[in-house]
């Protein structure tokens, strides 16, 4: 069984997959295409599965793919727990420039759907998280992309201690929104 929940942004949700838990531990099917399908309507080749691993208080984001290399994303934690963030960067889109934010973790099961033209973050919150995620194209180093995780056209609360967070210099260095010409 899967749940389809809506959030605030167009064509994003959360999906909640059965989880069957006994004396052993737990066991979920975290993929099937033909229950996606079923559940969400859409029609998406998943082609790529990426895998990260973070320490408490970094923060990945907000990233994204350019043009024709757009990514529509299925992510989800393995372990742990994150803070998950997408900002809708789809011009005419009614949810155009506005974000969400949910938890994410290896206790709650969820999946967040990210459709292509999302920018997308998260900020682990536990000791130690595993990140996965399924995109519907491949990466495109020439058609990577990103949005300062800090930038006051967003007003995204981290809920997390300014000083504490570890980004990437790149992440750092991020445009802001106004200068990606959106």
């Amino acid at each position: 069984m899967l749940k389809l929940e809506t959030t605030p942004l167009k064509d994003c949700f959360i999906l909640k997959p059965s989880v069957f838990e006994d004396h052993r531990g737990t066991f979920q099917e975290s993929f099937s295409q033909r229950r996606f399908e079923e559940v969400t309507g859409l029609h998406i080749n998943f082609v790529q599965d990426n895998q990260s691993t973070s320490t408490k208080g970094v923060l990945r984001g907000l990233h994204f793919q350019k043009g024709p290399f757009a990514q529509a994303k299925l992510v989800r934690i393995v372990l742990g727990k994150v803070l998950d963030v997408v900002v809708d960067l789809r011009p005419g889109s009614p949810t155009f420039k506005r974000s969400f934010k949910t938890i994410l973790s290896s206790e709650n099961h969820h999946q967040l759907f990210v459709p292509a033209g999302f920018a997308h973050g998260f900020l682990t919150l536990s000791e130690t998280s595993v990140f996965a995620y399924k995109c519907d194209r491949y990466y495109h180093q020439e058609a990577d992309a990103g949005v300062f995780w800090k930038d006051p056209d967003l007003n995204i609360d981290w809920e997390f201690p300014e000083e504490k967070l570890i980004l990437s210099e790149k992440d750092a260095q991020l445009p802001h929104l106004k200068d990606l010409g959106l």
